[in-house]
């Protein structure tokens, strides 16, 4: 295991012990609980202990031994460099956050939410910078769409699709002119922004960490949380496209058709295809009229990635048609159909012109030790708040297409469908 994994692995043995303490406590006060319920609760209370000390004494060595490991072994995360100060100094505020003594410094920022009330302590620019690069690691959809910063809780953008784009007017008469039609067919799109929040709870060991962990454990948990909330977002506007932008393939000149015909040849460059993990399970199987198999692997840039001196970082993907195959969880992009007779999900088409992400940019934390069950149980409950909006645009420029298989292309003797 490199450091990064070593290090989740200490987080989550800590979280284990204080999930543990939790169900003895309230096994304290249920009269229901045997001697034998006990007795196993305390044998497990040892056993996490010894594995959570186990695991932070690995970690210490490991990073001890930093020097001599191999640079592959790590992760390309690609952090920003923070400065010591800055970074002892957000877990300083952090941990008076969770002590119930902060006090808002300018150099960090805490602001009134849209109630009026006290937003808490603000991730600092160079933490959410690193917890962007996290992202990339959890397939975050939101590098695929196109993300717009905005400073107001509402608000609205004139854009103009590509469908409405027309061409200048000819005035080479000498008395020509510039007529009405050559106005652009801008397009309103409004938005306001939403608060997705959500609570956890930490044991008030990690108030014992160093100023790097602590930190790092922060960057971690919101990088997953704001991954897996703004695709949720992202996938549901999706499911609004309309039918007439809805399609069922059953072969490769399906997926031809929808690609030639329906996507305008502008989208064409920038066009990529989305599946869950069946559907790709499905079309990794389907093979060309040579039997090879029709999913090839790309190396493409890492646009979620930022340019390091040796320039743009790279990554391997597969690819459909010569286009990048995006794939997402089946728990976020369920199947269709039954379970005996499901359909999988193929769109196709440009996500950064069909959803735009509005970001307030404004990640923030509040906790208690006392609310929300935290007295009872002698943890600290920290709530984390993001602010977007995601709105559909020019619906377009993406098509959804479902199918239960996919013959293989003639000329080959078998083919793939659902099982």
């Amino acid at each position: 295991m490199n450091i990064e994994q070593l290090r989740n692995a200490w987080i989550e043995a800590g979280q284990k012990v204080s999930d543990i303490q939790n169900q003895i406590q309230t096994a304290l006060v249920d009269d229901s609980i045997t001697v034998d319920t006990i007795n196993d609760l305390k044998n497990k209370l040892e056993t996490a202990k010894a594995k959570r000390d186990l695991a932070k004494q690995q970690l210490e060595e490991a990073e001890a031994n930093a020097k001599n490991l191999e640079p592959a072994s790590e992760p390309k995360i690609n952090r920003q460099p923070m400065p010591e100060n800055m970074v002892k100094e957000f877990a300083k505020d952090f941990k008076n956050l969770m002590l119930g003594k902060f006090q808002p410094k300018n150099a960090l920022g805490s602001e009134l939410d849209a109630d009026g009330n006290g937003a808490g302590l603000t991730i600092p620019q160079d933490i959410q910078t690193n917890i962007n690069a996290l992202k990339r690691q959890y397939n975050s959809l939101e590098q695929y769409v196109e993300v717009i910063p905005v400073s107001t809780l509402s608000g609205s953008r004139v854009l103009e699709k590509w469908t409405d784009v027309t061409p200048f007017a000819n005035i080479d008469d000498e008395f020509g002119t510039i007529g009405n039609n050559d106005d652009p067919n801008f397009t309103l799109i409004k938005y306001m922004i939403k608060r997705y929040a959500g609570i956890s709870t930490l044991s008030n060991t990690l108030l014992k960490d160093t100023a790097e962990q602590l930190v790092a454990y922060i960057e971690q948990w919101l990088a997953k949380k704001q991954v897996v909330t703004r695709n949720n977002a992202i996938l549901a506007e999706l499911a609004k496209l309309p039918n007439n932008q809805k399609k069922t393939i059953k072969d490769i000149d399906g997926i031809k058709d929808i690609f030639n015909t329906q996507l305008d040849p502008a989208l064409h460059a920038t066009t990529k295809f989305y599946t869950n993990q069946s559907g790709f399970n499905v079309l990794d199987k389907v093979k060309d009229s040579d039997g090879r198999y029709l999913l090839q692997p790309m190396v493409v840039a890492d646009s979620f990635a930022p340019m390091s001196t040796t320039g743009q970082t790279l990554k391997q993907v597969p690819s459909l048609l010569g286009k990048e195959l995006v794939v997402i969880s089946d728990r976020w992009l369920p199947n269709g159909g039954t379970s005996s007779n499901p359909t999988y999900p193929l769109y196709i088409g440009d996500m950064a012109e069909t959803v735009k992400l509005f970001d307030r940019e404004k990640l923030s934390l509040m906790s208690t030790n006392v609310g929300a069950g935290a007295f009872e149980t002698d943890t600290t409950k920290i709530r984390a708040i993001d602010r977007f909006d995601v709105q559909l645009w020019d619906t377009e420029a993406m098509v959804v297409a479902s199918f239960a298989g996919i013959a293989d292309q003639s000329g080959s003797t078998t083919g793939t469908t659902a099982s």
